[in-house]
């Protein structure tokens, strides 16, 4: 990114002289997939340059017409594309973008830059039948693989190819005078290959793993991983709780269990947790996903075949331990649910009585037929008035007090409860009840606790809920 930003940075100098390289940065735009690297975004931050994340398709492959649409949009908006990172091998699920595709973009656009990173799937183009995700490389300007990734090589060995070593190079040279000698003409000098001064002799390593292996058995070696990732992923398919999350193309099977990513997380937390196994999640998709590799180098089917035992394992813990969570959780729903019924029941019970006493808009005539009294008080009239009529006794007592819609309901509950004469006063409204005395045999076993006739005009209890103080006696 460096190399490119230089060269785009000298075009634009000799296009417009007398505008500040500063400003001319400042419309810099970089491209890459969501799938990419992070490596990516972080070079962007050290260039000081804008870098636009690109979303891919539903295979997490970047394709040519959303970069082509991008890099026209930007270019409508004065910004200037100078940089194309794309992927050959993600690493959250080994896809790989359209690099037939961007690359003939790339180039309808001065001074474009395309990058190409194979960091993991790249050393698996050693095999003949692996090449065709090679297609389209011959548009590429870089091209680097990581051979500690796959090719037993010890951390850490990176391999990168330029088309024109002299655009990288130019863009990272300083050459002060001591650090001139009389064989620059003659010899690489790494110093002017990247950021680093100096560099470690890392190429050895690499040369003894080919010298030991040959390339024979590198081949073999890579293609049995790519044989246990397939064994891998027929066992997941034939776990039906299991789901496969990408194309399994090289050695890598992302995965994951059916249900909420917290599920999954907590899965994976446990197995890393145990000390049998250690995977690493990806995001596939915006869903969490389980990454399975083959790593180690005398790797079986045997042990992919553990490796998926201790997987089931702790998948068949973690579903029965969620079954009787969410049965407790059901449980305690219907408690709740039932609780909360029988409290708005006994709230409509409460508020239908106190509505009974206190509210004409339902006073019912026909039960207060039944009470004693020639008239009745009410403050609304009602249809139902007309059905009314007399009681058969007309014979009432002058001093017994009139029925009203206030005292009706406590009266005739009174009545039906089998009391014979009870004074009713409520505490708040100047309002007595008088009930008539029943005829014999038409009270109830309870009648017995009722209070007397003879008894009515005795003291009430003074703090009674029911019964209010007497009425101070007029002075007529």
């Amino acid at each position: 990114m460096l190399a490119a930003r230089a060269q785009a940075i000298k075009r634009l100098k000799q296009l417009h002289p007398f505008v500040e390289e500063g400003v001319l940065l400042s419309k810099l735009m970089a491209y890459c997939s969501k799938e990419a690297h992070s490596c990516v975004e972080k070079s962007a931050m050290i260039c000081f340059v804008k870098l636009r994340i690109l979303e891919p398709d539903d295979k997490c492959s970047l394709r040519g017409p959303t970069l082509r649409r991008a890099m026209e949009e930007d270019e409508a908006m004065g910004l200037i594309p100078f940089f194309v990172s794309t992927t050959l091998g993600t690493t959250s699920c080994c896809s790989f973008d359209a690099l037939a595709e961007i690359g003939p973009i790339c180039r309808l656009f001065s001074n474009v830059w395309l990058h190409v990173d194979a960091a993991y799937a790249g050393n698996a183009f050693i095999l003949p039948e692996m090449k065709h995700f090679l297609n389209g490389i011959e548009y590429a300007d870089s091209f680097n693989t990581n051979p500690n990734k796959w090719l037993l090589v010890n951390f850490d060995c990176s391999t990168m190819w330029v088309r024109d070593r002299l655009k990288l190079t130019s863009a990272l040279v300083v050459d002060p005078l001591y650090l001139q000698h009389g064989y620059s003409h003659s010899t690489i000098d790494y110093r002017h290959w990247g950021v680093p001064l100096s560099r470690r002799f890392r190429s050895l390593k690499l040369w003894f793993v080919i010298r030991s292996y040959g390339i024979s058995g590198l081949q073999d070696y890579i293609r049995h991983h790519c044989q246990l990732a397939k064994h891998f992923e027929a066992l997941v398919r034939k776990d039906n709780r299991f789901l496969v999350c990408n194309e399994v193309k090289l050695g890598l099977v992302c995965f994951r269990l059916k249900g909420t990513d917290k599920l999954n997380e907590k899965l994976l937390s446990n197995i890393n947790a145990s000390g049998k196994l250690h995977m690493v999640p990806a995001n596939v998709n915006d869903r969490y996903t389980i990454r399975f590799c083959p790593t180690a180098q005398n790797a079986t089917v045997e042990d992919v075949e553990y490796a998926w035992s201790v997987i089931t394992e702790f998948a068949t813990d973690l579903i029965e331990l969620q079954m009787l969570e969410k049965e407790q959780e059901n449980a305690d729903e219907v408690f709740e649910l039932a609780d909360r019924k029988k409290k708005e029941a006994l709230a409509y019970k409460r508020s239908f009585f106190v509505r009974m006493v206190s509210d004409p808009k339902i006073y019912n005539p026909k039960i207060a037929k039944s009470l004693s009294g020639g008239r009745r008080h009410t403050s609304h009239v009602t249809d139902d008035d007309d059905d009314i009529e007399a009681p058969e006794s007309s014979a009432v007592a002058v001093n017994t007090p009139v029925a009203s819609w206030i005292s009706w309901p406590l009266a005739f509950l009174f009545q039906e409860a089998g009391a014979n004469e009870l004074a009713v006063r409520f505490r708040h409204l100047d309002t007595l009840v008088r009930l008539p005395a029943k005829k014999e045999g038409s009270s109830s076993r309870r009648s017995s606790c009722s209070p007397s006739p003879d008894n009515s005009n005795s003291k009430s209890p003074s703090r009674s809920p029911v019964l209010g103080r007497r009425k101070p006696p007029s002075p007529n």
